[in-house]
């Protein structure tokens, strides 16, 4: 679905932010970017949506040029930016003035997520809470039920029911045909939905792995005494001992949580990269 081939680009001419990405995707499944401030997460998802416009190097998405911004390419991408903007119209004038631009778009499903997110038909979205719009945002771009929906930071400004909720909302809505991308800094919110992993850092992609495979090559682990970096990858010390990242060398089926590994991979990032282009 998303094919990138030496991918540059940079705000201004003296320097870029970044050189020679490349990055495949395929559609089905939820994408998880990561990677800390300033390391190109939104501009990154900005090329793809066609918002920015690379200085060299191609950037295909379902097979189309994003900065041509094609209608056949529009009606199958939704983009949740991190500053969201609500115009003064009730849910049902903005559904019924932006829904046509979606051929897909599925009424009772957007229904269902109003009622989920226990949300007004008959405010402006303007008066509602950051909260509340966002909330209407995400149930707008799901009903959409477009092939790509990008997602920065979808998590800020929710409340902890309304982040179960959105788990659960974007849970039923997979399928082999969309691909969500999600840049979040907010991991735990999003974790057990994610099954592939990339991370930014520096403008280059450091990893791209589905979860499945991290796990079978690395181990997070509990322990009591202080471990040896010469015999883990990384570890956190925290009031009932420690949280060790390791080489999975025994098959062990442990729970990959997702901040620990990102700041593994951070703080040995050669020896990690090791591990995942061995045969």
């Amino acid at each position: 679905m998303i094919k990138i081939n030496n991918l540059s680009f940079g705000y201004n001419q003296s320097s870029n932010l970044f050189n020679n990405l490349s990055l495949s995707l395929e559609q089905g499944g939820i994408c998880g970017l990561l990677g800390k401030n300033g390391s190109g997460k939104t501009s990154l998802l900005k090329v793809i949506a066609g918002l920015i416009f690379p200085s060299q190097g191609s950037c295909q998405v379902m097979g189309m040029a994003p900065q041509q911004r094609r209608p056949s390419f529009l009606q199958e991408l939704y983009f949740l930016p991190e500053d969201i903007y609500a115009p003064p119209l009730t849910a049902d004038d903005y559904v019924k003035f932006y829904a046509p631009f979606y051929p897909k778009f599925d009424q009772t499903l957007l229904q269902n997520c109003l009622q989920e997110f226990d949300l007004p038909r008959d405010k402006p979205l303007s008066n509602l809470s950051h909260g509340q719009k966002k909330k209407f945002l995400i149930a707008f771009g799901l009903a959409t039920h477009c092939k790509l929906f990008i997602l920065d930071e979808p998590s800020n400004g929710l409340d902890i029911p309304s982040k179960a909720q959105f788990r659960k909302l974007l849970a039923s809505t997979i399928s082999d045909e969309r691909l969500f991308i999600i840049s979040t800094h907010q991991v735990h919110d999003v974790e057990n939905l994610i099954d592939t992993v990339v991370i930014l850092d520096e403008g280059k992609i450091i990893l791209q792995q589905k979860l499945f495979e991290i796990a079978k090559r690395l181990a997070i682990v509990q322990q009591q005494t202080e471990p040896n970096l010469n015999t883990c990858l990384y570890y956190e010390k925290h009031l009932a001992g420690y949280t060790v990242v390791t080489v999975n060398t025994n098959n062990q089926d442990t729970h990959m949580d997702l901040e620990i590994l990102f700041n593994a991979i951070l703080a040995n990032k050669i020896r990690i990269q090791q591990i995942f282009t061995r045969d």
